[in-house]
């Protein structure tokens, strides 16, 4: 068995712990799928890239209301998707060359790691063990335990992406942010997308003002069937995939070309055989750590999807800095600060968030003011012809700081930086509203208008 000082199961996030202060390490890596993890190889990076595609097609279309002579005549999928991953995959091969071939003190192992005793893991007939182990293993789509669906052929987002030709009519599971960006962007290209959620809005942990707006924007564009309890999936006689559901007293049937089932995703853990080396899931099924991301066995840390249910690849980022700290300076412990973490959703519109939603406060009894404030009463939201998308801010009466934000439209997950900024570093909403100057007409005004709504400000 050989010893290391260091093993990290996964090469997402868990690859940027090697830093130079432990190049005298000698340190083990394990990856059982492609090198660079979900986000760079099928999650944040490649669909970011589909859906930059997706929103110029849509663009194209909407010309013709600012007097523009442009028309949607398709998509090369092809050439979309050759140009995501052409620029991909040698980044990932790129990764994993330099880890195993130009890193002295890094040995690469490729294979499934389970671990077999204490801080000792089996990788295929390789068992390695190390003074200190990181998990990072990160999530993989969760599927539903659905009447039919071990009988049909469909996607997740780890093969849609890649597929090499659009189906005609795609029917999606799920409502949440994977089904809205991945429906967006197959919708834009010309497939006939239907949505099969099981709430009865899309986006339903956003504040209800935009999860309402963004499910409606989007049943405009495509097929919502919300609300559904009973789902089925069947083969059709034709080779189609039939799905069926209860839509409150009605059923409802959707046949497809294909299916992609998006119904968010499941923390790896429970992959590793963790109680052989003294760990244990919690009841959400993610492993517990501290604020210095050590979990309860000496030793042993965690970061990002596997003990995180943000599930965010910012957040994983975020915690690989500390750990990567508080493993070469153990005597100077720093801590994780997650209190103020936005996230975006990039569907079309976008959606981008940070802190309470009103309905969180309310729950909560958290005192709150809210204001709120359309695109269209800026000067750029005229520009745009912008009638749908708005800001959304909660207050506190007494401090006069943000307790949340929310953002529907374009560029909202640029427009949320800078709240995000102004409630990590605790201004009032008077000094971000009036202690600064805003560009002129600039989008940025929306924000600025929005802050002008609250009593002081």
């Amino acid at each position: 068995m050989k010893h290391f000082d260091l093993i990290i199961i996964g090469t997402g996030s868990g690859n940027s712990l090697i830093t130079p202060e432990l190049d005298d390490w000698n340190v083990a890596i394990v990856e059982k799928g492609v090198f660079g993890g979900t986000c760079l190889n099928r999650g944040c990076i490649p669909s970011k890239m589909f859906v930059y595609a997706a929103d110029v097609a849509l663009q194209t279309k909407q010309g013709p209301n600012l007097g523009v002579h442009t028309s949607f005549e398709g998509v090369d999928w092809t050439s979309i998707r050759d140009r995501v991953f052409d620029r991909i995959d040698p980044i990932a091969a790129g990764g994993d060359h330099y880890r195993a071939n130009e890193c002295s003190n890094v040995t690469v192992y490729r294979g499934h790691g389970r671990f077999v005793g204490p801080k000792q893991l089996q990788v295929g007939a390789d068992t390695i063990s190390a003074e200190q182990v990181v998990i990072a293993a990160g999530a993989r789509p969760f599927i539903p335990p659905l009447p039919g669906l071990d009988t049909v052929a469909y996607h997740t987002s780890d093969s849609i992406m890649r597929v090499d030709e659009l189906p005609r009519r795609l029917a999606i599971l799920g409502g949440g942010y994977i089904a809205s960006e991945l429906g967006h962007v197959m919708d834009a290209f010309g497939v006939d997308v239907t949505l099969i959620n099981r709430s009865g809005m899309l986006l339903r942990n956003e504040d209800d003002a935009i999860s309402e707006r963004f499910t409606d924007l989007m049943r405009a564009r495509m097929t919502v069937v919300a609300g559904t309890g009973n789902v089925a999936v069947t083969n059709g006689p034709d080779g189609s995939i039939i799905v069926t559901a209860d839509q409150g007293r009605a059923a409802m049937t959707v046949e497809a070309d294909a299916l992609l089932v998006a119904t968010g995703r499941t923390p790896n853990g429970d992959q590793l055989d963790l109680d052989a080396t003294g760990l244990m899931l919690n009841d959400a099924g993610y492993i517990d750590v501290d604020e210095h991301g050590r979990t309860a066995v000496d030793g042993i840390w965690a970061l990002g999807d596997v003990s995180n249910p943000m599930q965010l690849k910012h957040v994983a980022n975020a915690e690989a800095r500390v750990v990567a700290h508080n493993i070469a300076h153990p005597d100077d412990l720093h801590a994780v600060d997650l209190s103020h973490t936005p996230h975006a959703v990039f569907g079309n519109p976008q959606v981008a968030s940070v802190g309470l939603t009103e309905r969180e406060a309310i729950q909560q009894h958290v005192p709150h003011e809210a204001v709120q404030h359309e695109y269209a009463g800026a000067a750029y939201g005229w520009a745009m012809e912008d009638t749908t998308s708005f800001c959304k801010l909660l207050a506190d009466p007494a401090s006069r700081k943000l307790i949340g934000a929310h953002i529907i439209g374009p560029q909202a997950s640029t427009m949320l930086q800078q709240l995000v900024q102004a409630m990590r570093f605790g201004q009032t909403v008077h000094d971000l509203a009036r202690g600064q100057i805003w560009i002129h007409p600039a989008l940025p005004e929306v924000v600025e208008q929005t802050l002008l709504k609250f009593s002081d400000a």
